[in-house]
C-alpha cells in the first residue's frame, strides 16, 4: 500500500490544528473523514505520525520529519500548479519575511514604499527578531540572518558581508587618547553587540592572531543600532558591522578607529534562507531581489 498525497493536507492540517476536530473543522471535512485520511497515511508509511487519544494528541519524531517534508511537497504542488495556470510571471499573495531589528530599521523600513510600489499584489508580513526562526514550523518564506547557515533543509546565500569595525565619536577621541594595543582599545570599550561580547573574541593585530576579553565589565546589547546610538552619545569606543556605520563616517559623527586590530569579516555576515525548492516563488524572488538592491544602495 502506498501513501497518497491527497492525505498530505489533512495531515498537516491536523499538526497546525492541533487536533482532529480542529482540523476538520478548517478542512470542512467530517471528523471521521480526517481520522482515516490520518489512519491510512500512516498505515501506508509503516509509522505512527501521531500519538493522540480522546484529550491530547502529541507528534512523534516520525511525524516530525514527515511533516517538515510535507510542507516542501505542498509547496510544490501550489508553485507547479502556478507555473501551469501562467500564474509564476506576476508577484502576488502573502509572504513572511523574518529580519534582523538593524536590516529592517536601517534599510527594509526606508524602503517599503517603493517595494509596494513595484508589487502592489504581494502582502508582505514582516517578522522582526534577533533570534532565529525555523521557516518550516514558522511557516516564514524567508529569513535573513546573521552568520553562514548550515541548515541541509534550506537554500542559504550572502547578501552582505563587511569588516567589523572600531567606532567611536570625535568627542570622545578628543577626550580620550587612544593607545596602540589591545589592552589600550580595550580600556575604551563601554558597549557592544552581545554576539561579540565573548571572553576571547579572536581578532589579529597587523594580521597576527590574539584574543580580546569582551565578556567582563562591558554593557552588552542585542541590537547594533541601540550600541551605534550609545557610542554616538560619547559611550566609548565599540565594534560595528561596517554596514551601520557608513553614513556616520561620511558625516563625521563617528571615526574609525584602531584600523590594525581587525576581525574575521564572518562574524559580520548576513545570510538569507529560505526552503529548498525546485521552484522558487515569484513574490519570494522578488523580495530576494529587493533585499540586493537595498544592501547594494545602502
Amino acid at each position: 500500500m502506498r501513501w497518497t498525497i491527497d492525505d498530505v493536507p489533512v495531515f498537516l492540517a491536523v499538526v497546525d490544528q492541533k487536533g482532529v476536530t480542529a482540523a476538520a473543522r478548517t478542512l470542512g471535512m467530517p471528523k471521521s473523514t480526517v481520522s482515516k485520511a490520518l489512519g491510512r497515511l500512516e498505515e501506508a508509511l509503516g509509522l505512527r505520525l501521531i500519538e493522540r487519544n480522546s484529550r491530547n494528541l502529541r507528534i512523534t519524531s516520525e511525524g516530525e520529519t514527515f511533516y517538515r517534508q510535507a510542507v516542501l511537497i505542498m509547496e510544490q504542488v501550489r508553485e507547479a500548479d502556478a507555473a501551469m495556470a501562467g500564474l509564476n510571471a506576476v508577484p502576488a499573495g502573502r509572504l513572511v519575511a523574518a529580519l534582523p531589528p538593524a536590516l529592517c530599521q536601517e534599510l527594509v523600513a526606508p524602503n517599503l514604499a517603493s517595494f509596494r510600489t513595484r508589487y502592489p499584489s504581494v502582502e508582505l508580513d514582516l517578522i522582526v527578531t534577533s533570534h532565529g526562526v525555523d521557516l518550516l514550523r514558522d511557516q516564514v518564506d524567508i529569513a535573513v540572518v546573521v552568520g553562514p547557515q548550515a541548515d541541509s533543509d534550506l537554500i542559504s546565500r550572502t547578501l552582505y558581508s563587511g569588516p567589523l569595525i572600531w567606532v567611536a565619536s570625535p568627542g570622545y577621541l578628543a577626550a580620550n587618547p587612544l593607545g596602540n594595543d589591545t589592552d589600550d582599545l580595550l580600556a575604551h570599550i563601554r558597549i557592544c553587540e552581545k554576539r561579540y561580547g565573548l571572553a576571547r573574541l579572536p581578532v589579529r593585530v597587523d594580521g597576527e592572531p590574539a584574543y580580546m576579553d569582551l565578556a567582563r565589565r562591558i554593557t552588552h546589547v542585542n541590537d547594533p543600532i541601540s550600541v551605534r546610538a550609545a557610542v554616538l552619545g560619547g559611550f566609548g569606543i565599540t565594534l560595528l558591522p561596517e554596514l551601520y556605520c557608513r553614513g556616520q563616517l561620511r558625516r563625521g559623527e563617528l571615526t574609525r578607529v584602531a584600523e590594525h586590530i581587525t576581525l574575521d569579516l564572518s562574524a559580520s555576515v548576513l545570510s538569507v534562507v529560505y526552503p529548498g525548492r525546485r521552484l522558487m516563488s515569484p513574490k519570494t524572488r522578488a523580495f530576494l531581489d529587493f533585499l540586493d538592491e537595498v544592501v547594494a544602495k545602502r
